[in-house]
């Protein structure tokens, strides 16, 4: 069982990568008055068909041969619900897919976000082919984050050089700090 979240939200990048996306979208939204955490995944990959929609969602399906069974998705759904929440997914071929999870942030076993600051910046550095486009909003504000804006100011500074992966672990630790209240 993952025990943070950013292990799960990572687990979903990494399918968006694995299905050829070149835009992944994620979004976390705290909301302490109404008592959810919602996070959303969308990205442009080779989508899915309804058959292989459903099948992902069984814990004893997988794509990755090598691996096993594919328990990420299953593990997430269950935790959503779990706490209280809810999980969809939505995928069409040769468009991409969505995933969201909602769930009570108070609930007592809602997991901890965990390292969400090297997760994101993991995925970040080791996909520069990708846009990343993060947001997270709670009360205290919101985060907002593109890839593609920091690549163009960047100009031929890889993202995986030294300097500017200091940079981006700073920059997401302060600014995804400032926003985040319960998670």
């Amino acid at each position: 069982m993952m025990e943070e979240l950013s292990l799960h939200i990572m687990d979903v990048l990494q399918n968006s990568l694995a299905a050829g996306a070149r835009n992944v979208e994620l979004e976390i939204e705290e909301d302490v008055e109404r008592d959810r955490l919602v996070i959303r995944v969308k990205d442009d990959g080779k989508g899915m068909s309804p058959e292989e929609l459903k099948r992902v969602q069984d814990p004893f399906y997988t794509t990755k041969r090598s691996i096993g069974v594919g328990l990420g998705i299953p593990m997430f759904k269950w935790v959503a619900e779990h706490c209280g929440g809810s999980f969809r997914m939505e995928s069409e071929q040769g468009k991409g897919t969505m995933l969201e999870a909602v769930m009570r942030l108070s609930h007592i076993d809602r997991p901890p976000m965990g390292d969400l600051v090297d997760t994101l910046l993991g995925m970040v550095v080791s996909s520069p082919q990708v846009r990343f486009v993060i947001r997270y909003k709670s009360g205290k504000g919101e985060f907002v984050f593109d890839s593609r804006e920091v690549k163009e100011i960047l100009g031929d500074v890889p993202l995986s050089s030294a300097e500017v992966v200091g940079f981006l672990k700073e920059y997401f630790a302060e600014n995804l700090g400032a926003v985040m209240e319960a998670a």
